[in-house]
């Protein structure tokens, strides 16, 4: 199984996607919306595929004093990862939310979820 993997997003362009969340969402949604021409692959930079705006995480991970430099690559694998858990969290708090008869996310069901799940065992008492 190989992925297409396209040229790394230039520093301006990346700079210029630290803006609103919306703004990024809504390109996001024009695109989806469009049809796509007969064209030979994806060509769908990093930033498309990720809704985290890549240059604030790549500023949390300067942040480290143990990371000096952080390529494109990485950022991506790091924001994809953090969408991906997050994702986890919120479904398997969601079915907390469900047995309640609620349709919002509340800090006691992620809560529910932290103490139910193994997997989030390392953020119990996180919420406090």
């Amino acid at each position: 199984m190989a992925a297409a993997v396209e040229a790394p997003v230039p520093a301006e362009q990346d700079s210029a996607l630290c803006g609103s969340e919306g703004e990024t969402r809504g390109a996001e949604v024009e695109e989806k919306s469009q049809p796509q021409t007969g064209s030979t692959g994806p060509a769908v930079p990093h930033s498309r595929l990720s809704k985290l705006p890549l240059a604030r995480i790549k500023a949390l991970m300067k942040t480290d004093p143990d990371v000096s430099l952080a390529s494109q690559e990485s950022v991506f694998i790091i924001a994809k990862a953090t969408e991906l858990f997050v994702e986890m969290i919120a479904k398997d708090a969601l079915v907390y939310a469900q047995q309640g008869k609620r349709k919002t996310l509340q800090r006691k069901d992620l809560d529910n979820a932290i103490e139910a799940i193994d997997e989030f065992a390392f953020l119990e008492g996180t919420l406090d």
